[in-house]
């Protein structure tokens, strides 16, 4: 039982909040040793992890770039922009990047998109243009929906895209469930069941934005 020391470590670092890499690392550490494994042994397997990840290391390139870009006045540029297209709005805006994520999604580009490197530098200051454009400044709780709801288009175009492509794990998920249950599918089948689900998902969140293209109106009338 001496290794669920390492749930301990995770807790206690998360509620002090202390670096969240630092809490895992302690955490794995005080885990190995805990198991008996001898300090050389368990340096090796921690680099031998991180070397098989290393794809992981990507986040140390891409959120540097992305904070430099911003310093250097990318959401203003993104907010530049918007306010020269006369018939953007929030709705609108948003519905656009919903078919054009989901659409990727389902080709397998879910790396094309994404809350770090789309919706917070370039998506959501756009958004806000579009809705200060024709409302006025918005307030924080308004300027606070506009956010979520781009954060909202992100997820919600991702999530039923990405099972329309034959190779993506939660297909492959799906389909070994359904084996182990006596259900026999293949791939192929799973996606084109997922196209409907999907086409669905693009109709409920048109209305979702059309309310929201609403809402703004309303608030902006009553300012």
């Amino acid at each position: 039982m001496w290794v669920l020391l390492g749930v301990g470590v995770v807790v206690i670092g998360f509620v002090a909040r202390i670096n969240p890499l630092l809490v895992i690392a302690a955490a794995a550490i005080t885990t190995g040793l805990a198991a008996g494994m001898e300090p050389l042994a368990l340096i090796a397997a921690l680099g031998k992890a991180f070397n098989d990840n290393r794809y992981v290391s990507l986040i140390w390139i891409v959120l540097p770039v992305i904070g430099l870009l911003e310093r250097e006045g990318l959401q203003e540029l993104a907010r530049g922009l918007i306010t020269r297209v006369k018939a953007a709005t929030p709705g609108r805006l948003l519905l656009g990047y919903f078919v054009v994520r989901q659409a990727l999604a389902a080709v397998g580009l879910t790396s094309v998109g994404g809350h770090a490197q789309t919706v917070r530098p370039l998506l959501a200051p756009m958004t806000e243009a579009a809705a200060e454009q024709r409302h006025g400044p918005l307030d924080d709780d308004t300027r606070n929906l506009v956010r979520a709801h781009a954060a909202a288009v992100d997820n919600i175009a991702l999530f039923f895209g990405e099972d329309i492509f034959l190779a993506i794990a939660s297909i492959l998920l799906i389909k070994g469930f359904l084996e182990q249950n006596g259900v026999m599918v293949e791939p192929l089948q799973l996606s084109i069941w997922a196209i409907p689900s999907a086409i669905a998902a693009l109709g409920v969140h048109a209305v979702r934005l059309r309310a929201l293209d609403r809402r703004l109106g309303m608030k902006g009338a009553v300012a």
